[in-house]
């Protein structure tokens, strides 16, 4: 990657994801419009896999912003280019609201998976761990709104600072490519602290 005119805010991931609370709440309501349950039940069974991979992909996302932020941390005094957070003011609620309301989703799917299709579903420990992870990034960063170089960027306590940016960069620009972000899931594991 060349970072001669900047780094860029954003790598290329927004491309790859919609936004997930209005496209959860826009299957759910799709779903109440059925009165009939054996109806709700069909529908969730076709929806339910669409809202997996919409879900797996938003947390490759977050996953995928810590890791360019521990990668592009050691590229010293450069320039961000594309941060329009930058400037804005700081407010934690709205901040942290996207992360919150999937939070708050993913502890209640389980028990709609139940009552929908009949069979027992678990949250990843990891998923969780990287959205704990993501809302302490958003955190101590304040939104970005003050981030204008790399050295403004803080890696929360609970993930590594990388030995390795190479292979960061190299599984970024795979991931950027494919659209396959749910792959960064599991890519991050090892630079979070149990």
């Amino acid at each position: 990657m060349n970072f001669e005119g900047g780094v860029p805010f954003d790598p290329g991931f927004v491309q790859h994801i919609s936004a997930i609370i209005p496209n959860i709440e826009y299957a759910y309501g799709n779903l109440n419009r059925y009165k009939n349950f054996g109806q709700k039940k069909m529908q969730f069974k076709m929806l339910f896999p669409k809202l997996e991979e919409l879900i797996n992909n938003y947390i490759g996302f977050y996953a995928g912003c810590i890791l360019w932020a521990a990668a592009v941390k050691p590229l010293k005094d450069k320039s961000f280019t594309g941060n329009f957070c930058c400037g804005g003011e700081y407010n934690e609620d709205e901040t942290l609201d996207e992360v919150n309301f999937l939070t708050a989703y993913l502890n209640h799917l389980p028990k709609d998976v139940k009552y929908y299709i009949g069979k027992d579903y678990k949250i990843s420990d990891d998923d969780m761990k990287i959205l704990s992870a993501y809302k302490e990034f958003l955190k101590v960063n304040k939104g970005f709104v003050g981030v204008e170089k790399t050295d403004d960027l803080v890696l929360p306590d609970c993930v590594k600072p990388a030995d390795d940016t190479k292979k960061i960069f190299d599984k970024i620009e795979e991931v950027v490519e494919s659209g396959k972000l749910f792959e960064l899931k599991s890519f991050i594991i090892p630079f979070l602290k149990a």
